[in-house]
């Protein structure tokens, strides 16, 4: 079938929008009519050349909600018409990491990943008998995807799908990095240094998981106001005084843990400063392919730690409806984190605005 898609021929080049091929799904795949993709800073690290994240031409995009169109041989958990939430964590359920209980490190898929591909190792996407590049076993920048079906998560029809995007990617994230990559208690208090999409989903899930105190970190005063709509209890202007200082003053001598949702060194340096003794900084924000580390050791007496953060370190088919159903509780709120949404030709326009840092997430939406 021929569809409507943004096709990006390199780094550091303009997306251009035009109608490519797509095969039908095959075994273990479906067929989901894109209605929103979200604007990522994976999708930004890729157009960039921050990371080497997939071959080009490609099509990006993969924080996305859709229809199911049509299903492939051998699905059954996914039937047509289903509302879904689409995730970069497919599995194969055979590898090493998926017969451990650890699917979202499954080696077929970073395998299959790197490649630009489907879990098969084959594409489904082609512009004038050329084949074009998956994006994370997604590519959401078009009419339709087809993606396996270990990706997919059936919602609840009631969650409108311009905002279930969001729970992708980003939202799982910022919520998982709090409840499952740190495992925060109740009472903790927190810090959250960028409060973009991931960032100000990390302040939710505090909130929600009953933090005492939540100190919002960033450059852009409507994203701290909007972080202190979203639960934060202070909030601190990276741009006038030292983060670090300031957070410890607030918190009476630092936190007990730091989330950096921004993927820089001078932040992680912040966010590690501002924790009090045996606090944790869990690093959410993606660094440049290559990128090198240097952290103040002192703070190691202490028994202060650092861990990475994969996507929230989240289980799809368990996260995404919890995450669902708080927000149709009205508990998590993503009405307030669309910033602007977009048409598929405002990519460009959309990509140069996230450099910037003035918006919490931009959606492009599919009429």
């Amino acid at each position: 079938m021929r569809v409507r898609g943004a096709v990006l021929p390199g780094p550091r080049r303009g997306f251009e929008v035009t109608e490519v091929e797509l095969e039908p799904p095959r075994s273990n795949e479906v067929l989901v009519r894109v209605a929103a993709s979200g604007l990522c800073g994976s999708d930004l690290n890729a157009v960039d050349g921050k990371r080497t994240l997939v071959p080009f031409p490609a099509i990006l995009g993969h924080e996305a909600a859709g229809v199911v169109e049509e299903v492939g041989e051998g699905v059954e958990s996914i039937r047509v018409g289903d509302h879904v939430v689409i995730t970069i964590l497919p599995s194969c359920g055979r590898c090493r990491a998926c017969s451990s209980g650890r699917p979202n490190f499954c080696e077929t898929a970073a395998a299959a990943m790197r490649d630009g591909a489907l879990l098969d190792g084959s594409r489904r996407l082609s512009l004038g008998g050329e084949p074009l590049n998956h994006f994370l076993a997604v590519s959401s920048f078009a009419e339709y995807a087809v993606v396996p079906e270990s990706a997919v998560v059936v919602i609840d029809p009631a969650m409108p799908l311009d905002r279930a995007a969001l729970i992708g990617c980003g939202v799982l994230t910022g919520f998982g990095a709090v409840r499952h990559t740190a495992g925060l208690e109740p009472g903790s208090r927190v810090a959250v240094f960028g409060c973009g999409g991931v960032g100000l989903s990390a302040v939710q899930a505090a909130r929600v998981a009953g933090a005492a105190q939540i100190v919002a970190v960033d450059v852009q005063p409507e994203k701290l106001a909007l972080a202190r709509a979203l639960g934060a209890t202070d909030a601190v202007d990276a741009s006038v005084e030292d983060p670090a200082v300031a957070v410890r003053r607030v918190s009476e001598g630092g936190v007990d843990h730091a989330f950096e949702a921004v993927g820089r060194q001078e932040t992680i340096d912040q966010a590690w400063a501002s924790l009090a003794p045996r606090g944790q900084l869990v690093i959410v924000g993606v660094l440049a392919s290559g990128a090198k580390l240097t952290i103040d050791a002192d703070p190691l007496i202490e028994e202060k730690r650092i861990t990475g953060c994969y996507l929230g370190s989240g289980a799809p088919r368990r996260d995404v409806p919890r995450l669902v159903g708080l927000y149709l509780d009205g508990e998590l709120l993503l009405d307030e984190l669309i910033t602007r949404r977009l048409e598929l030709t405002q990519l460009d326009e959309g990509f140069e605005r996230m450099r910037t840092g003035t918006e919490a997430r931009q959606v492009v939406v599919f009429s």
